[in-house]
């Protein structure tokens, strides 16, 4: 495919090495400065490259499946008699009503960069994904790796993909609604295939003030429940719970302990039991 073919590398509405992919995994469209060749700036809208792109594409592949029915039109309406007539009383070509629905590249098994770059674009469209996600999807399709590299270096230069972007925008997101500490944002940007020096730039940005009050939160909805059974049945239970959303022993020692603590004084002096620590209700066990 030569370069003026290829509407990722022939010079789209996003410059090279602009930061276009700004868009976070809940699908949120930002607007991000991209540099030009002369040094100026102008806006580009993620969404909108995507989407001109994938027409782009889209045309590419309507152009191929119709190539052949401007020959099929020109015949004489004599060159075969049992051929439907349209409502001009002229010949219908049966390929021309065919191709009449748009096509989709990803039905055109002849060009495997174009079945990747409509595939990436389609996924891209919905939200921002990682690279390596990307990377399974082709596989997936069965793409070959060279093609699939290819196509992934031209949508990175462009700015569509973006990982820095995306592991920033996961922890500032999935952090502020799942109310994930540090420990399960980084595990899940590494599931997801995210280089591990952009996860740790991008969980180093969570405040640690910030991390206790989302713990608290989440610990005071569950509170008045699991005190039900107990001050150390509460703590267990609450410290699992933290556990299991990713955040620190430290940080889910000292949030359990101050909920407890303040539920425990308010509570009747005959209550009974206390709510004392030990090692063995801890729901860390090893953890450092």
């Amino acid at each position: 495919m030569s370069t003026s073919d290829d509407p990722v590398a022939g010079g789209g509405p996003a410059p090279a090495g602009s930061a276009g992919a700004g868009a976070g995994p809940s699908g949120d469209t930002k607007t991000f400065p991209a540099k030009g060749p002369v040094g100026g700036e102008t806006p580009v809208d993620r969404a909108e490259v995507v989407a001109r792109l994938a027409q782009e594409i889209a045309a590419t592949a309507r152009s191929r499946s119709t190539a052949g029915d401007d020959a099929d039109e020109d015949e004489p309406d004599s060159a075969d008699p049992r051929r439907p007539r349209g409502r001009d009383g002229g010949r219908r070509s049966r390929r021309g009503a065919d191709s009449s629905a748009p096509g989709h590249p990803e039905d055109d098994p002849g060009d495997p960069a174009v079945l990747a770059k409509a595939i990436c674009l389609r996924l891209l469209a919905i939200s921002a994904r990682p690279r390596a996600g990307l990377k399974q999807s082709l596989t997936r399709k069965g793409i070959p790796d060279e093609v699939a590299e290819t196509v992934l270096d031209r949508l990175t230069t462009v700015g569509l993909i973006d990982d820095e972007a995306y592991a920033a925008a996961f922890v500032r997101t999935k952090h502020r609604d799942r109310a994930l500490g540090r420990a399960g944002l980084g595990q899940e940007l590494r599931r997801k295939g995210v280089d591990p020096e952009l996860v740790s730039a991008a969980v180093a940005e969570i405040d640690p003030t910030a991390e206790r009050i989302r713990a608290r939160a989440l610990v005071d909805r569950r509170l008045a429940a699991a005190m039900a059974a107990g001050p150390l049945a509460a703590r267990r239970r609450l410290a699992g719970l933290l556990a299991r959303r990713g955040y620190a022993p430290a940080v889910a020692y000292e949030v359990v302990g101050q909920a407890v603590d303040a539920y425990v004084r308010e509570m009747p002096a005959d209550a009974g039991e206390t709510a004392e620590w030990s090692e063995s209700d801890d729901p860390f066990g090893d953890a450092d």
